[in-house]
């Protein structure tokens, strides 16, 4: 068996001194990154935190002189942070569930059941990821309107359902999935949704965790569709009521409405972030 090549020999690091030198660098590079992508959240919640006056201060100010949270507050009262944020949480957890339920779907049936055409539909399919989601924009307006669900979450929910990635993602683990213990399940006399149902999904687990995160993110995310959609301003989503009723307000206030924006997403990666990479690791297995 052949050994596993690195960066680094065996030899060089079974030496003190290059052992001391292989973490130095690993330390320093880890720590570098981490400031990359922490320090922009940092400067976000601290520029909350100052006056009116610190923030817009040239040069600026790393820590804050005195810390102020009256910021929050405003921006949960004056921006009505809560109706906004209850609007976004309904547009999303019922794009998530539309897209969750007909991408699996249709992923298994594409995977398992191989309809007639099924590469043709599956290349169809495919094919709309080369469209650039700006063009489908004003069909899907006129669409949504003609159907007279302007101002409804549906108009939300539907677009969100025709998602080629999620629905390939979904697809291709499907496939990894051995065959035998499907065939065992069917001679047990398991039909074809009892199979989705009690094997094929207990098994996804990690690929549709990693399909509802984004789904989630994409809706929460989005401003031009919503935007378009909701003229109505109690139900816009807090991407739109952020730039929507950011005039005259603070910038302190504004930026405090923005981290209590970020909360939910950062909590949602957090909490889920094991099976995130848990997906993305079995989604390059072979079955």
């Amino acid at each position: 068996m052949s050994a596993t090549r690195t960066l680094v020999s065996p030899a060089v690091l079974a030496r003190p001194r290059g052992k001391a030198v292989y973490w130095a660098v690993f330390t320093g590079v880890v720590l570098l990154f981490a400031l990359a992508f922490l320090f922009p959240v940092y400067w976000m919640v601290t520029g909350a935190m100052k006056s009116p006056d610190e923030v817009a201060r040239t040069p600026p100010t790393v820590v804050p002189e005195r810390w102020h949270t009256s910021g929050f507050t405003d921006a949960w009262e004056l921006m009505r942070l809560p109706v906004h944020l209850g609007n976004t949480v309904v547009q999303a957890a019922g794009a998530w569930l539309c897209q969750l339920v007909l991408c699996t779907a249709a992923a298994y049936a594409l995977s398992k059941l191989r309809p007639a055409f099924g590469k043709v539909i599956l290349g169809g399919i495919l094919a709309t990821l080369m469209v650039p989601a700006q063009a489908l924009v004003v069909p899907k307006y006129l669409t949504v309107a003609d159907l007279g669900l302007l101002n409804d979450p549906l108009a939300i929910w539907l677009p969100a359902v025709a998602n080629a990635f999620n629905l390939y993602l979904l697809k291709r683990f499907f496939d990894q999935i051995p065959r035998d213990v499907l065939e065992a399940a069917a001679i047990d006399g398991a039909g074809r949704l009892r199979v989705l149902w009690s094997i094929v999904l207990p098994l996804s687990r990690p690929v549709l965790g990693v399909v509802s995160i984004f789904a989630l993110v994409a809706v929460w995310q989005d401003f031009l569709w919503p935007l378009m959609v909701f003229s109505d301003t109690d139900r816009q989503p807090i991407s739109v009521a952020l730039v929507q009723l950011s005039q005259n307000i603070p910038l302190t206030v504004l930026v405090a409405a923005m981290v209590i924006a970020s909360i939910p997403m950062v909590a949602l990666f957090l909490v889920f972030q094991r099976h995130i990479i848990a997906g993305i690791s079995a989604g390059g297995t072979k079955g």
